[in-house]
């Protein structure tokens, strides 16, 4: 019985066209006569319910027929906090299905902390201070990005302005230390596994800040707003889904009591973010380039199905 092709693992920037290539390679497995190939989500929003349009879901046209775990899991307004031991768990568990009947695993998303803690181990950290945290909460949100600046640089540029919670967590885990969250993440030295291949794509900011901003006109134009809306009025958005981009900037839009003609700024807010999110999303992907045996690929040079052939090949350790 042939050995079960290594799982892919598709990064990149928002807006790069990771979904479209996953499906494409589930569908090339499903050729090779490898089960039915199975997309999971690596994204921290596509977990929540009614939550479609502003985090990139993939619609059922183009899925193409290809199963999808890892999404629509949770209530947006749901209190608990959806961490990176919860999506380990669910995603080896949803790996573990997929085998079960036969078919393959496709990891994609763009949520690299999970990617990463999926390849090499995840950074326990210690446990949460409750007090320090409520003491953290009662500064003001410039004071706690100042800090968080001042003591770990690094983290600051990965860490959204606007995720208070992984602030949050950050300075917690400097304050109990002494060492910043990202020295200790960099001690992450297991071996990466060995039945999963990085597949990362690379897009220069000039080419992928365009592919951004017309994804937000064309969500916008998909029914954004209406989504937002409709979260808001239904008192559906917990803490952590409410910081979601597109989701933060129109609800608050919506809240501000502003005339109608603020929702451009709204909109151009929602760009101007998804701009800073991309970028730091390549500073994740520059550490994730140290994975051995990882493959890069130029995002304009994709050609979805030759470049599923050829990440197949290499999930089987075939020469093209």
């Amino acid at each position: 019985m042939a050995a079960a092709p290594r799982i892919p693992v598709i990064v990149g920037p928002t807006a790069g066209g990771k979904t479209a290539l996953a499906v494409e390679v589930a569908i090339e497995f499903m050729r090779r006569g490898f089960g039915a190939g199975e997309v999971i989500s690596a994204d921290a929003f596509q977990v929540y319910r009614g939550m479609d349009i502003g985090t990139g879901k993939a619609t059922p046209e183009e899925r193409r027929g290809v199963p999808h775990h890892l999404i629509d899991i949770l209530d947006p307004s749901d209190p608990e906090p959806f961490t990176v031991a919860t999506w380990l768990r669910l995603a080896e568990a949803a790996i573990a299905d997929i085998r079960s009947r036969g078919g393959t695993p496709v990891i994609a998303g763009g949520t690299h902390l999970y990617v990463k803690s999926f390849l090499e181990g995840m950074f326990e950290g210690p446990g949460a201070d409750e007090e320090l945290r409520a003491s953290l909460r009662a500064m003001d949100p410039a004071s706690l990005r100042a800090e968080l600046e001042r003591v770990d640089p690094g983290a600051a540029a990965r860490i959204h302005p606007n995720d208070e919670r992984r602030t949050i967590r950050a300075l917690e885990v400097f304050r109990l230390t002494g060492r910043p969250i990202t020295q200790h993440q960099s001690q992450w030295d297991r071996a990466a596994r060995a039945d999963a291949l990085l597949v990362g794509i690379d897009w220069a900011s000039e080419e992928i800040n365009p592919r951004i901003n017309a994804r937000v006109r064309s969500m916008v134009d998909a029914g954004l707003v209406e989504e937002v809306r409709a979260l808001v009025g239904s008192g559906r958005l917990g803490p952590q889904a409410g910081a979601a981009l597109g989701y933060k900037q129109i609800t608050n839009w919506l809240e501000s009591g502003a005339a109608e003609g603020g929702l451009a700024g709204a909109i151009e807010a929602v760009k101007i973010e998804t701009r800073r999110f991309a970028k730091n999303q390549r500073t994740w992907l520059r550490r994730l380039r140290g994975i051995p045996g990882s493959v890069w690929l130029q995002g304009v040079e994709i050609c979805p199905s030759k470049t599923a052939q050829d990440i197949v090949n290499a999930c089987l350790g075939v020469d093209d």
